[in-house]
Parts: structure tokens; sequence; C-alpha cells
């Protein structure tokens, strides 16, 4: 074989693999995946937490990872110790005390948290006279009226953990701290004369029991 002809050779195999190498790179159909090798390796199932799924090997069912143990408690977490009916309500005036100090601090942020959560039902004075309350079938009562001016604290934090009448439950939206700050400046709109609300009177009731459906 002559130079000639293996020079022609030559030039046509590196000419295909140029064409290999730019045709191969090009994807004729937007859709394709194209040809995938290990598809396993970057295409593997994925498991949402504590969903059960069915083994591959045997079929049986399985779950994806372990459930808490029946009754266990999340590290930070109290559970709120009054259920949420007349009972635990009645229980949550008489024991139930705020265990934040009372002070400028926390009535700001408390002032501020109800005008963004209370003040379009209770209204700015706590009259219930909000926009929103207006329009309700029944508008809240006033904090200085006869029904809620001597509410204690405790009562009015159970409200606000579980709702109450048409107000919904706060307690997703709302953590116990910021709750307990929300009574502070609920009870200064209950005497704005500066007057400590009255003790509330003993009231036959059952015992607390704990209780994981209120943070």
């Amino acid at each position: 074989m002559n130079k000639k002809v293996t020079r022609i050779i030559s030039l046509m195999t590196m000419f295909s693999c140029v064409t290999i190498g730019f045709t191969s790179c090009e994807k004729h159909d937007a859709n394709s995946p194209g040809v995938e090798f290990m598809a396993d390796m970057y295409r593997s199932p994925s498991l949402e937490s504590n969903m059960s799924y069915t083994s591959l090997t045997d079929s049986t069912v399985m779950q994806a990872n372990r459930l808490p143990v029946e009754g266990s408690i999340a590290r930070g977490f109290m559970p709120y110790m009054y259920a949420n009916d007349t009972a635990g309500y009645a229980n949550a005036g008489r024991f139930l005390h705020n265990p934040l100090e009372k002070n400028e601090i926390n009535l700001k942020k408390g002032e501020e948290l109800y005008g963004k959560f209370c003040v379009h039902c209770h209204g700015a004075a706590g009259a219930g006279d909000g926009l929103v309350g207006a329009k309700l079938p029944g508008a809240p009562p006033s904090y200085t009226g006869a029904a809620l001016k001597n509410l204690p604290e405790g009562k009015i934090f159970h409200s606000i953990t579980y709702g109450k009448g048409l107000m919904g439950p706060h307690a997703s939206l709302l953590d116990k701290e910021e709750r307990w700050k929300i009574v502070q400046y609920v009870q200064k709109l209950q005497n704005p004369e500066g007057a400590a609300p009255a003790a509330a009177a003993p009231v036959t009731a059952e015992a607390p029991t704990a209780t994981t459906e209120a943070k």
C-alpha cells in the first residue's frame, strides 16, 4: 500500500471520528432522555417521611422510617395541659398564669402581635368593632364589657390556643410566648385605667390532663 492510499485512509478515519463526535452530541428529539447507563444510580426512588412502600424483593409492605413511640414528646416541646373542653377552659382560668414578666418590652410586642392577628375582629381598643368582626353574624364582645372585663389570663390564653366561638385556633400561628404577650396586651385593653383584673372565682372541675393538641 503506497503512502497516498495510507494518507487517504487516515484522513477518512479522522473525518469519520470528527463527524461521529459532533453528531453524537446532537439531540434529534427534544423529549428524548438519550441513552441511560445505570439509571438506578441517578433515578433512585424517593421515599417521603413516614410513608409505607412495597419491597421489590418479597412484596412486603415496609415503613420508610420508624414512627415515634406512642406518647413520646419531642425535645423542646411542652404539651399543653388543658383539653379543649369545658373543664379544660375552667381549669385554665383557675391554674394557668402568664410566665412572662410584665414589662414594656413584652407589652409592646403583644400590641404588635395583636395588630397582626386580632385587631381585624376585636378592634384597636378591643371593643369588638374590627372591620372583619363587624361582618360576622355576632360581633366579638368588648373587652371592657361584663363578659370579658374580668376574664382570667388563663382563659384568654386557652381561647387563643384553641379558638372560641367564631374565632379559630391560633396555636399554629403563634407560639406560647407570643400568645402570652398578646394576653398581656389584652389585659391592658380589659383595664385601660390600669387596675388588675379580679381573681377568678373557684370552679369545680376535673383535674387537668396533658394533651398534645396544641403547643
